[in-house]
């Protein structure tokens, strides 16, 4: 995180948050966010749990915190702004929100690119 000023050895830079950083915001609100976002990654059986693993994964702690901090923030825009109920993805969100039938061709897509032969067919519906 960084301020909107950005400059060093006389040369300055755009202030504009850049890929992979987030502006300051308030700090009692980044506190609060961050809590949640440590207790949402314990819970067990929840998108925001499955979603900060999947990122810890790939870009660290610290990163997939800002991620799930972020995610409650748009969920809290959605709810207040529409003035809905919170209706939870659930732990499997990331699995299911592509259909079979293109989970299949990625796989298929991965085998052959291995090296492998590979005849897939979907059962009847």
């Amino acid at each position: 995180m960084y301020p909107g000023n950005n400059a060093s050895g006389g040369k300055a830079r755009s202030g504009r948050a850049r890929r992979g950083r987030a502006r300051r915001g308030p700090v009692a609100l980044r506190t609060v966010l961050t809590e949640a976002a440590q207790a949402a990654a314990r819970t067990k059986g929840i998108y925001l749990a499955a979603h900060f693993h999947a990122i810890r994964g790939r870009r660290g702690t610290l990163k997939a915190i800002g991620a799930t901090r972020h995610d409650i923030l748009v969920a809290y825009s959605h709810i207040v702004g529409d003035n809905v109920d919170y209706a939870d993805l659930g732990a499997d969100w990331l699995v299911r929100r592509k259909s079979p039938e293109h989970q299949v061709a990625l796989l298929v897509h991965q085998i052959e690119k291995l090296g492998g032969e590979v005849t897939a067919t979907m059962p009847a519906a």
